[in-house]
């Protein structure tokens, strides 16, 4: 019986094979569209390397040597910053072409500020460790309120509907501003490389722009996948000698929807740059 069935067998397992081959070739270009937490990031392997861009300045304005920046914002032509350092923490409103801060509010000791964002006429604030944030009226700087959040806080932004959190790794959260639950978690890779330690965050045109802590570029990433989409090298900005500090570094983005402007700058640098981004590859 067996040598009768052999040659059915053998025909049996050749169909099969066959089968098996056009399935997968047809799910090959398939991701999980319900992956929410940018693990599933396999669009990184077949997708284009990111843009490399280079920059042209085209304004330096003064900025205070004292300001050890977390956070920077730009909206409806007000400059914002938050600072850091224990015991030198800040919410601060500077006046843009000066660098004279024009209104302040400390953060109490032992807090660390660390990024902000605006949303709803409303300013939040992070702290680097004690895993609580504070809330602002932006128009007066009257504390209304706090919050709470699992790990480090390092930099906030928004797209208008999320307050969008880095923590130091590759992660990124967006929580919703009203009850500060987590609704997303990307993991930012370039190809299939994790890139840690994000900093500040800047919403651009429906990307996140990111520093690095201690590197001279900024990513972009698309907000869906976590994936890095181009790299801005920012190095040679500010001239050598201006700061001493090896803690002196790249650290604030704001970005000037109704101008089209984007500002950077450092933390205890004298000076903030408007740039434009000049594409290389």
């Amino acid at each position: 019986m067996l040598r009768m069935f052999k040659p059915r067998l053998i025909l049996i397992f050749a169909l099969s094979v066959a089968s098996l081959q056009c399935n997968a070739g047809a799910n090959s270009g398939s991701t999980n569209a319900g992956n929410t937490s940018g693990n599933g990031n396999s669009a990184g392997n077949t997708a284009s390397a990111p843009v490399k861009y280079g920059y042209e300045i085209v304004h330096i304005y003064p900025h205070d040597p004292g300001a050890f920046t977390q956070g920077l914002v730009f909206i409806n032509g007000k400059l914002y910053e938050g600072t850091g350092e224990q015991g030198r923490s800040s919410l601060r409103e500077v006046e843009l072409q000066t660098g004279h801060v024009l209104k302040k509010v400390d953060v109490p000791e032992p807090y660390f500020g660390e990024g902000i964002a605006l949303l709803n006429n409303k300013i939040y604030q992070l702290t680097w460790q004690h895993q609580v944030g504070f809330i602002y009226n932006a128009d007066s700087f009257e504390q209304v309120g706090k919050f709470n959040y699992s790990g480090e806080g390092w930099g906030l932004t928004t797209d208008g509907h999320s307050l969008i959190l880095s923590d130091g790794t590759n992660r990124i959260r967006f929580l919703d501003p009203d009850s500060f639950q987590v609704t997303k978690t990307i993991a930012v890779v370039d190809g299939n490389l994790p890139v840690n330690e994000l900093n500040e965050l800047e919403y651009v045109n429906g990307e996140i722009y990111a520093n690095i802590w201690h590197d001279e570029h900024i990513v972009t990433i698309d907000p869906q996948t976590g994936r890095v989409t181009g790299r801005i090298d920012l190095t040679g900005l500010l001239p050598p000698g201006d700061v001493q500090d090896e803690e002196a570094v790249l650290n604030g983005i704001a970005y000037d929807e109704a101008g089209k402007r984007l500002f950077v700058t450092g933390k205890l640098w004298p000076r903030l740059f408007e740039i434009k981004l000049k594409r290389q590859s």
